[in-house]
């Protein structure tokens, strides 16, 4: 489960991605992070920023290919899946915001153990992130996994997904970009289908007339069974995958 989280207040401007975690850097994730952090974590910037054109060598096939994809990643966990799916797709260009010094080390090993090249990190909170750095439309696509679920009612506003961060978020998308969130807790799986589903900007990509979906979308390919995920399938507990897209 991602460590980024949301208390979304009265006021949009104190919006915050995140709350501070507990939780022991090992030593090679240290060493990581002093290591290989000046390679990979892009330093926060209030002024807009062309991360593909910044960061040309990004991914080793770009040369003479201009198209790539940018995909924005809110709260990596470990960085699981974020190596999996990033190796699946070479030549999009995933900017994974992080700001769990664990996790930002273990994700800078698997970025090197597994050779990869088309990953940066912002060590930053997110949606400062995407209110100083990121351009209208400038992103084909957003992932959202596992977000803290904050179970009790008391605790429901500090939740990630809410109205002003989506709305956020969808200005950001291009045309027929994408925004996927998974959560294996059906109430705030709930919640998320009602706040995209009233985003005027996005639109429900699940089309399907299974009952038993009721508008949730199956699991796309690309996104991994984690360890965390397989044991919670095994205790009989489901997950619900939210995917919208940019109209």
């Amino acid at each position: 489960m991602n460590t980024l989280t949301a208390a979304i207040p009265s006021t949009l401007h104190s919006i915050k991605s995140f709350v501070k975690r507990k939780g022991r850097t090992t030593v090679a994730q240290a060493r990581a992070l002093q290591e290989l952090g000046p390679q990979f974590v892009v330093p926060y910037t209030s002024s807009a920023l062309d991360f593909v054109a910044t960061y040309a060598d990004w991914t080793g096939a770009r040369g003479q290919n201009d198209a790539q994809r940018t995909i924005l990643e809110i709260g990596f966990g470990m960085g699981e899946a974020t190596a999996h799916i990033a190796a699946m797709m070479p030549d999009t260009c995933f900017l994974c915001c992080e700001v769990h010094p664990p996790g930002i080390g273990a994700l800078l090993k698997r970025i090197v153990e597994q050779n990869l090249c088309n990953i940066r990190i912002c060590t930053h909170d997110a949606v400062e992130v995407i209110d100083q750095m990121l351009t209208l439309q400038s992103l084909d696509g957003v992932h959202i996994f596992f977000p803290d679920p904050w179970p009790k009612a008391r605790h429901h506003k500090r939740r990630l997904i809410q109205p002003p961060l989506v709305a956020r978020l969808a200005t950001r998308l291009k045309v027929g970009g994408y925004i996927h969130c998974a959560t294996d807790w059906q109430p705030y799986a709930e919640q998320i289908l009602q706040v995209f589903s009233q985003e005027p900007l996005l639109q429900n990509t699940a089309t399907t007339q299974d009952p038993e979906l009721q508008g949730y979308a199956p699991k796309p390919s690309y996104r991994p069974l984690t360890k965390f995920e397989n044991r919670g399938l095994k205790l009989g507990h489901g997950v619900w995958d939210v995917v919208f897209e940019r109209i």
